[in-house]
Parts: structure tokens; C-alpha cells; sequence
């Protein structure tokens, strides 16, 4: 059993949501921890291994003014290891996986504060996998592209360049892309992607409320709204989306 180690932060992905995908190592971290300082995404049945006093939600809600601000997580982090004492930053999937892991790794390190990285199941492997979704696939993608679906495409400064996805091939999984579905799948048409690409839409993937939603570029819109996709998704874009239609039959 690991037991988690006074004065250090531990940086802990708890995986998709499903709780028998979270590592033992992570579970042994919640359940020894002084201190759990947790998003919403790893979900009920995860947060009731922590035990009772030792949980502070810190996550933020999608379309909601109420958050914890991402300075005041680091400086909680360093400051209940400074006193002594074990603390756990548990984050949905993989902690650097669009999970700011990375950023407190790095004030952490400014601070002298030491860390152990525990990774997770991705979601943008694990849900579109279990919705008989392979996110490569000899026939189909020998290359696969994680992309943020906050931003705007349409942005002079935006930092996910969909021309050059467009051009390139494979498959994209965009994380966090329910709302601006519209805006990203009409920039990828723009750049000229086939409108008749397949796409695919899962929601809380792994989990018994799992939802899927499928169609094509020019279709998945329409889709999303007809089932009633909502956050937290992954939006899968490209051939292996198509998969799904010969495996679902036989999927558990």
C-alpha cells in the first residue's frame, strides 16, 4: 500500500470517471492523504473514498462565475505542505492532460515544495475506447490530435490552428468542445475537411449515465442536440468515429 508522505503534494489523475479504472496507487493516496484537494470530474463514487473532513472542492463549474482560481489552488497546495502535511490534487483523467498539472508542477518546484506524479486513464482515449471508439486504427488514423474546445476558432489569436488539423489528417478528440461544437466543426469545413466526415459525441464516458451522439461534419450538431449531449464530452472527428456503427452491437 502507498502511504502519502507529510509535506508532499501529490498530482493524481483519477482517470475517466468509472471507479474500477482508478489506479490503486491513486486510491491508496485518497485514503491516506491529510488533505484532498479535488475537481468535480472524478465524480461521487471517487470522492467518497476520501475520507470524511479530509475533502475541499475545488473544481471549477462549467458556465458558472463560482470557481477556485488556479492561484489560490497553488498557493493552498504549497501552503498545507509548507505545515506538514500530505496533500492530494486529484484531477478528472490525467493530471497533464489538460489538467493543469503541469503549472503546478512548476510553482510547486518554485517553491521548493516536492511532488510525485500520479498519471490516470485519459478521457480522450478511455470514453471514445469504451463507446467502441479507437482513436487509431490502421485503416482509418495512424495519428491522433488532443485539442481544447474553450477557445473560439473564429479568434484572431487562437492557439489551435484548424486549418492545419484540417490538413493534416487522422483523428482529432477535442476535449471540452460541447458548446462550441458549431464553431469548430464549421472552421474545420472551412479549411476544406469533407463534410461528410465522421463524427462522434461521449458523454461522461465510462460511467452507467454514458450518452453517445454520432453523424458527420455536417450532421453532429443536429445530433448533439437530439440526444442532449452535455459537458462534461469528448468530441471525436474523423474515420475511427465511424467504427462505432459495426462494434456497438456487440459492446458491454
Amino acid at each position: 500500500m502507498t502511504t502519502a508522505e507529510a509535506g508532499t503534494v501529490y498530482l493524481v489523475g483519477s482517470g475517466p470517471g468509472d471507479p474500477g479504472l482508478l489506479t490503486v496507487k491513486a486510491r491508496d493516496l485518497l485514503e491516506s492523504a491529510d488533505v484532498v484537494l479535488h475537481d468535480r470530474l472524478p465524480g461521487p463514487e471517487i470522492l467518497d473514498l476520501i475520507p470524511d473532513g479530509n475533502a475541499e472542492d475545488v473544481g471549477k463549474r462549467a458556465h458558472s462565475d463560482k470557481r477556485t482560481s488556479q492561484a489560490e489552488i497553488n498557493e493552498r497546495l504549497v501552503a498545507y505542505a509548507t505545515d506538514g502535511k500530505s496533500v492530494v490534487r486529484l484531477k478528472g483523467g490525467d493530471p497533464f492532460v489538460f489538467g493543469r498539472g503541469g503549472e503546478e508542477a512548476e510553482y510547486l518546484a518554485d517553491h521548493g515544495v516536492p511532488f510525485e506524479v500520479v498519471p490516470g486513464v485519459t478521457s480522450p482515449v478511455a470514453a471514445p475506447g469504451v463507446a467502441g471508439i479507437p482513436v487509431t486504427h490502421r485503416d482509418h488514423a495512424s495519428s491522433v490530435t488532443f485539442v481544447t474546445g474553450h477557445e473560439d476558432p473564429t479568434k484572431p489569436e487562437s492557439s489551435v490552428d484548424w486549418a492545419a488539423l484540417a490538413a493534416a489528417g487522422g483523428t482529432i478528440v477535442v476535449l471540452m468542445g460541447v458548446t462550441r461544437l458549431p464553431d469548430y466543426t464549421a472552421a474545420l469545413r472551412d479549411a476544406g475537411m469533407d463534410p461528410e466526415t465522421p463524427v462522434a459525441l461521449v458523454e461522461r464516458g465510462t460511467r452507467p449515465n454514458q450518452r453517445v451522439a454520432t453523424g458527420t461534419l455536417d450532421t453532429i450538431v443536429a445530433a448533439r442536440d437530439e440526444v442532449g449531449i452535455e459537458p462534461p464530452a469528448v468530441t471525436v472527428i474523423g474515420g475511427v468515429a465511424g467504427v462505432r456503427e459495426e462494434l456497438e452491437a456487440f459492446l458491454r
